[in-house]
């Protein structure tokens, strides 16, 4: 069988779908010797990436989202004569017609709407939004499959898209942090930390609000630590900071390394994650597994990936954020202890081979469907 994966995002700068592909592509290197592979790359990894004797790299260094995208890509598929093709992403060209599966992330970009969620000026804006939806929902219904993260975006496109459970699969992610010990950070402790981008629907507006309310009934002063890479959303979230006066409290650290974010995790009084929608949170595990206490919202995806592994609020009450921070601020010792012990080993239970072997095993199915056996 002759699979080609379109891994265009594949690396860290590409976030949370840059690591799935690292370790999508990682793992399946390592699980199977008898598939031939196809893997398309953008020129950066074309040149740095090793891989075995049944891989082959074919460079496509066109944007993700672009015109080229969508013109130009059908063609260099068809010229590698995949049997399937997985595309780790909505953004699969509409002049393809070959067989594929599609991975679905989320589906936040159907309920943020509006000017906030965006930094382009409306006209383009709504342009965008229409394109978006239609190649989304080209991608969603001529997939042979579709992989999710959790059962909650699975949930969300049945209920959305009318489409049959038996065509999703959902396919835990995995967590793989190697910390460094030693490393200091500059944080005056007690302080809480929140990773990831500065999003309207990341909630930091709800967060900061409440670590100015926790700092008007707390004698020592609490910091919020947001590791977040600069950008127009961080530089909106800068003026939210000076609205709420919380320049005292609230520190804005740019982008952090991992084996200094894992310290800067392992040495906090918690990981806060406030945000209204997400599709699986890995995030929240990395805290985990580093030995931070997690506090997050009470949406249905965190509920289904971190269980009674985290202090849960209500994300559209300040006051509620901030008696979950104080909350645990106020935890003693030995109890604090025993939590995180016990997330670091209900963590274990998430992994990228586990992962890669169940999409394996549909790239295998969906070969079956094709062959008609």
């Amino acid at each position: 069988m002759k699979i080609l994966i379109d891994a265009r995002l594949y690396g860290l700068e590409n976030a949370g779908l840059g690591r799935y592909l690292i370790n999508l592509v990682g793992e399946l290197t390592k699980l199977d010797s008898k598939n031939s592979y196809v893997i398309l790359l953008r020129r950066k990894y074309f040149g740095e990436l090793k891989l075995p004797d049944n891989w082959k790299k074919v460079e496509a260094d066109y944007r993700h989202y672009s015109l080229a995208e969508q013109l130009k890509l059908p063609g260099i598929i068809k010229k590698e004569k995949p049997d399937l093709v997985h595309f780790p992403h909505f953004n699969v060209p509409v002049f393809f017609h070959g067989k594929y599966i599609v991975t679905i992330h989320d589906m936040l970009m159907h309920s943020s709407i509006g000017l906030d969620a965006t930094t382009l000026p409306a006209p383009a804006y709504f342009l965008k939004r229409l394109g978006y939806r239609f190649v989304f929902d080209n991608a969603v219904k001529h997939a042979l499959k579709v992989i999710v993260p959790s059962e909650s975006v699975k949930n969300e496109l049945v209920k959305f898209y009318k489409l049959p459970e038996n065509k999703i699969l959902v396919t835990y992610e995995g967590v793989d942090v190697k910390i460094k010990g030693g490393i200091n950070n500059n944080m005056q402790k007690p302080y809480f930390v929140y990773t990831g981008n500065a999003y309207p629907h990341k909630n930091l507006k709800g967060l900061i609000e409440a670590i100015v309310i926790l700092n008007k009934n707390n004698v020592q002063p609490v910091s919020l630590a947001i590791v977040s890479s600069r950008g127009i959303f961080t530089q909106r979230l800068e003026k939210t900071i000076r609205s709420k006066k919380a320049g005292n409290f609230v520190k804005l650290l740019g982008f952090v390394p991992d084996d200094k974010l894992f310290t800067l995790l392992k040495n906090s009084v918690g990981f806060v994650f406030p945000s209204i929608s997400e599709g699986f949170g890995l995030p929240g595990l990395e805290a985990m597994s580093v030995g931070s206490l997690v506090l997050a919202s009470d949406i249905p995806v965190f509920k289904e990936i971190y269980k009674n592994n985290a202090a849960y609020f209500n994300p559209f009450d300040s006051n509620s954020i901030k008696n979950a921070m104080e909350n645990v601020l106020h935890m003693n010792e030995i109890e604090r202890e025993k939590k995180i012990d016990m997330a670091k080993d209900f963590v274990k239970q998430y992994s990228w081979a586990k992962m890669a072997k169940q999409t394996l095993d549909l790239y295998e199915s969906c070969n079956s469907i094709r062959s008609g056996k």
